[in-house]
């Protein structure tokens, strides 16, 4: 028999509503207090925002942003038993605005051609993934797009990139960065 994980939803119109997810040694869901502190970073109200959640795993922070009043939420996932648990969810909350894509992230990355004004980047903390990833993003983001990074130390950045906020909760290090128009 197979565990099954849950999640809360903190805030917005789905406050305290529980989505689930199956369990699996790779899934990380953002830890409330993480979530709380991120979200209050991005302001709350995601009214009239397009999200991107490239690992959407449990659908923690892209279920939260679609909570919060996001327009469009696209979630990325390639693991198709988790891309499962996810349908589930959105059916269970009736979350029309959020689109789930069954794809591999540097695929669908380099794929789409939308812009995203929240992109939310939480890859399994054993891959090596995320400068490639950082290198394709800008393109992907509006002018006053932002990207919310998870990972288990820190990263080094180029020049391109500004860290606007960040914090550590244990052994995640989490951060909000923006694009550095000077650089």
């Amino acid at each position: 028999m197979l565990r099954e994980g849950k999640v809360r939803i903190i805030g917005g119109k789905w406050r305290s509503r529980v989505i689930l997810f199956p369990s699996d040694k790779f899934l990380r869901p953002t830890p409330d207090r993480v979530r709380e502190t991120v979200f209050n970073w991005l302001g709350q109200d995601l009214t009239g925002l397009h999200c991107l959640d490239l690992f959407a795993g449990s659908g923690a922070m892209g279920f939260e942003a679609a909570s919060r009043g996001a327009t469009q939420v696209v979630m990325v996932e390639s693991n198709k038993n988790i891309l499962r648990g996810l349908q589930a969810s959105q059916k269970k909350l009736d979350a029309t605005q959020v689109e789930l894509v069954a794809m591999n992230a540097l695929a669908f990355i380099a794929a789409d051609r939308r812009q995203y004004d929240v992109i939310f980047l939480d890859p399994p903390f054993q891959s090596d993934l995320m400068p490639q990833l950082l290198r394709h993003l800008p393109s992907r983001m509006t002018d006053a797009g932002l990207v919310y990074m998870e990972s288990d130390n820190k990263v080094d950045l180029d020049e391109q990139w500004l860290v606007w906020r960040s914090g550590r909760a244990g052994k995640v290090y989490y951060q909000l960065l923006k694009l550095n128009k000077n650089g």
